[in-house]
Order: C-alpha cells, then structure tokens, then sequence
C-alpha cells in the first residue's frame, strides 16, 4: 500500500507534478457536478458496510431518498426554515452514525464516491452549510452520538458531539448543583459545532468561552484516523477550538472543564421603553457594562414590541440578591433595579430560564433536542425561517445614532427583530488573540449579534434586506479593518470560497473577519491535516494547494518535518524541509 508524504525531488519534476496536482484538485471539485448521473446507492452503501466494524447494523443508520424516513431525518434538527424549501439541495444519502467506525466509514466511501460531505450536530449553521451544499453530498448526522460522561470529583466532562447543549446542562446537575460550563444558552444547539466554533454564553465574562474550556477532542480526520489530543498535536487541537471543526475533520467528542458555580444565582428581566429613558440608559450600559464585576453578565437586547421600541436588560449574576443590589446602585444606578425585579435560583433553572420555559415547567425539557420554548426567543430555541449577523463595538455607540437604529425597526421587516449587545471585559479581556482562533477578546466592549425572523418562503429576501440595511447603517459605529465576524453566527455575506479552488487570498476577506491574525495559522494547519481539501464548504479553511503532498513509495519518503514558509503578505508560501 502506498502512503502520502513528503519527498524532496529535482525542481523540474515538483514543477510537473504540482502541475498534475493542480488538475487532480480541479478533477476533484468538478467531477462532484455530475456524479448524479452515476452515483449508485447500493455501491456507497456496500463500502459503508466493508468499513464498518459494526456492519451488521449499518443498515440502520442509513437514510437513502428513497428510504420512508429519510425527509423527516433530513428535516429534524434544520432550525433555519430558510434551509427547508423544495428548492434546497437534498443529500444523496444521510447517515446516522452509532460508533465512531460508522464515522470512519462514511468518510472514507464519501471519498471513493466523490460525494462532499456535510457534518451536523445541532442543525443550527445560521447559512445551513452543516447540511446543504451545491454539489452532490452525505450528510453525517451525528445525533445519535450524545453520550455524556461527568466526572464531578475530576470537574471535567466527556461530550460526544451529537449531544445538545441543554443534555449537557442537564448531565452536569445531575453529578452536582455547584459545577457548570460556560457555553451558549439555546438548549437545542449541538456541542460539536458550537465549541468549534467559540461558543459563550452568561459565564463568558468569568470563564472565558466554551472553546477556552476544553482539554481533549476526539476527531476523525481526512484519512479516517481516529485522533485525540496527543496524536494529532497541538496545532490542529488549536485550530479545531473556535477555527470551525468542520474543516479539518468530524469531531466526535469533547472532553470539558467543568466551572464552579454558586449554589444560588440571581436572575433579573427589567424592559424599558423610549418613554422611560431606554436610550440614554443603554447608552450608560456601554460604558459600564464591561467593567462590571466578572460575577454580573448583563445584556441588552433592542426590540420593537408592536409600534413601541424597548430595551430589555437580560442578567444572570453569580451570587444572590443581596450582593447584587449593591454592585447595581454603585455603578449602574440607572437601571433602577430593585429586589422585587430579582429572583434567586440554582444554576441549572437559570438555564432553563434563559432558554424562555415558564417556572415550574419539568427540567427534563433540556434533554428534548426538539423542545420548543414559548414563542420566538433571542435563545433561538423556536424553529423560524431567520437572517443573523455578528458585529464587535470597541468603542461606546453615541446618543444620536440610536434613532437610526429605531427607524430600521420601524419597518414592516422589523416587526420581530432584534440586536442583541453582549458585554466583554473580565476573562475575555485577560485571553490573547490567539490563544484560539477566536480573536475578539481584549478592546471588545461589546458583541452585537443582529437577527430577524419571518414566517414564510417568499418574504426572504426582503427581511434579509432589511438586515443588511441595519447593517450598513451600523457600519461607523463597529469595529474596522477588519469588521469583526463571528463563525457561529455564520454569514456569507462577508464572503464565500468558490465551489471549485479557492485561494488563501480570496478566502482570507471572509476569514480575516473570522479570526484576524488567526486566519494565518488556521491555513497552515489545514495545509498540513487536509491538503486535498476533502473537508470543505462555502466558508471552510482552504490549503495551499501549490503544496499538496506528493504520494510515493514508503521506501523513498523523506522522514523529514515540512514546515510552511510565508510570503510578502504573511500568508504561507511553501514547504521547507529540516
């Protein structure tokens, strides 16, 4: 058998196999444009069954579009009705892996069909890019693998990449009322892309982000090797903690750092209207909010409620009430806070709380990776057709430029909207740039996260007009070169790679807004682990395709480390050898 790596050969000959390596890649992309004319079912599903160490029960976990199930598997965890219509591109085949030998199977037929592939856990990629692709494609569906495994004494936890943030929630209360996780607050959303890509949540200020929390993962990659966090080092460990896991391979667990929480928690919803100050009491938000304590989290979502506009101060604060007031009179006496607007709860009924389920409704609730919560909540816990955006504020939004924000929502499109200002400082300040590919950490005061919903098909492209017109406007006001985006709250509007070759150039206008700096090192790791680019979408990291590895006879492979030098722009340029 022959295996890919690394020689060092004559120039002339690099130049006619990098010639044939630009083809192959070409071949690549353009052959998966026509593969529904001679793709076969029965063939895919006989590889799967040869790779498979559970063959006799891959039967089963296999969704063909001729299969009596396969629209309500494909349909099910899609969050985004805009990812729903008849007109969205549909799989040739999803598969619902058991094991993680089904994983490795899957991705080693996808190869030898041609077929893309498309990884979800949670179903919610705002552009749907976790289970839609232009191009014939599987979807690996990882919801049956949501083992949870806590370690109260070790404070650490096991989380395979199908299992929901609120199973999680709930695992952890199980072993103990004092240990929590700092990551998102939608109950639905899935563990393996929310961590990949960041992931925070109330807890941010204290304990950083959800990627800031790990300590192990568990991936299969383009070679169908089962890896953890010492075998595939340090750098793709990195990368796969807020870079986006879906381009360097399928993750199938995590292994957390569990936080410690206080037996009781305080939890408060105060709304203001314009009448009762709402602007120039957010506009002193701006200027507090990040330096609160590392205990108080308080957001601050703008929304239009009928024809009035409100602010709604949303807070969950790691104490109770009686060490809360006294934070709250000294510097944010604004608000008017009162103890009546407070209420005292465990950490776990915070959650639920969060997530928008009334009191007293039963905590088994998180475990439903469908619940639906009442009405449409920020948590994004109620399926809808929806538009989101990300923008970073580094400095504090004046009074006047409020009522263009006002207006923006006095439109028909703004009925059910929302900007939602989430405050920095604490932890994320004290974590350097790229300590993860998630770089928005010190100089952010605030996050602003931009969504809209409607209600059917045909009013799209209106409400996602709209949104990008509130984002124009915002333009002044954000942060600049670049404006900051953030990978979970995915947006193609910031820029797309092509179906067929991409280069680090071209992807680095989207990427640069992904992760600044970051974007960089995220190229190398990716030239490194998957050169051929078997892992890719309309916003994956690309290789460096001038590079990809020659395959040779194991007998004349350098055992030499190739190392990637940069160009003029820092990009990286080529191999060296040491």
């Amino acid at each position: 058998m022959k295996s890919s790596c690394t020689s060092i050969i004559p120039f002339a000959f690099i130049l006619l196999l990098s010639y044939d390596c630009w083809v192959t890649f070409a071949n690549i992309h353009a052959t998966s444009s026509v593969l529904d004319d001679h793709y076969d079912d029965n063939l895919f599903l006989d590889c799967l069954s040869m790779h498979s160490d559970n063959a006799s029960s891959i039967s089963e976990v296999i969704y063909t579009k001729s299969h009596s199930s396969y629209s309500s598997v494909l349909n099910f965890s899609i969050q985004n009705f805009r990812f729903s219509t008849p007109n969205t591109p549909k799989p040739q085949v999803i598969v619902t892996p058991s094991d993680v030998s089904q994983v490795q199977a899957a991705i080693k037929c996808s190869q030898k069909h041609g077929l893309e592939v498309r990884i979800r856990s949670g179903g919610h990629d705002f552009e749907g890019l976790s289970f839609v692709s232009e191009v014939p494609f599987v979807i690996i569906d990882l919801l049956n693998l949501s083992e949870i495994s806590v370690d109260a004494e070790e404070q650490t936890a096991w989380v395979q990449a199908g299992a929901t943030l609120g199973q999680l929630y709930y695992r952890i209360a199980e072993k103990s009322k004092n240990l929590g996780f700092p990551a998102g607050l939608c109950p639905t959303v899935g563990a393996g892309g929310h961590i990949s890509g960041g992931g925070y949540g109330v807890m941010l200020r204290k304990f950083g982000l959800a990627a800031d929390n790990i300590v192990d993962a568990h991936l299969i990659d383009a070679k169908g090797r089962f890896l953890d966090r010492k075998s595939m080092g340090e750098d793709l460990f990195w990368a796969i903690r807020g870079g986006g896991g879906a381009s360097f391979g399928v993750i199938v667990a995590w292994k957390v750092r569990l936080v410690t929480v206080p037996s009781t928690v305080t939890r408060f919803l105060v709304t203001r209207s314009l009448d009762q100050n709402a602007t120039e009491i957010v506009h002193k938000w701006q200027y507090v909010a990040h330096k609160f304590h590392e205990d108080l989290f308080i957001e601050v979502t703008l929304s239009r409620v009928n024809s009035m506009m409100v602010a709604i101060f949303s807070s969950v604060f790691l104490g109770g009430v009686d060490r809360l007031l006294p934070m709250m009179q000294e510097s944010f006496p604004e608000l008017g806070l009162t103890k009546e607007d407070c209420t005292e709860m465990s950490w776990i009924e915070s959650v639920q709380n969060l997530a928008g389920f009334e009191k007293g409704q039963s905590l088994d609730l998180l475990l439903d990776r469908d619940s639906q919560s009442n009405g449409v909540v920020v948590s994004g816990t109620t399926k809808a057709f929806f538009k989101g955006k990300a923008d970073y504020v580094k400095e504090p939004i004046p009074v006047n430029a409020f009522e263009g924000i006002y207006d923006k929502f006095y439109k028909e499109e703004g009925q059910i909207a929302f900007m939602v200002l989430v405050p920095y400082g604490g932890k994320m300040s004290e974590i350097s740039e790229s300590e993860t590919p998630y770089p928005h950490r010190a100089g952010n005061i605030y996050q602003i996260f931009y969504g809209v919903f409607w209600g059917e098909d045909g009013a799209s492209q209106r409400h996602i007009d709209w949104l990008r017109r509130l984002y124009s406007y915002m333009t002044p006001y954000v942060s600049k070169n670049p404006r900051g985006a953030y990978i979970n709250y995915r947006d193609l509007d910031v820029g797309t790679n092509n179906q067929g070759y991409t280069s680090v150039e071209q992807a680095s206008v989207w990427g640069n807004k992904y992760f600044k700096n970051n974007f960089k090192r995220l190229v190398h790791v990716k030239t490194m682990v998957d050169p051929n680019d078997f892992f890719r979408n309309e916003q994956s990291i690309p290789p460096l395709i001038d590079n990809l590895r020659i395959s040779c006879p194991e007998s004349t492979c350098s055992e030499t480390t190739p190392l990637l030098t940069e160009d003029s722009n820092g990009f990286p340029s080529s191999y060296s050898f040491q």
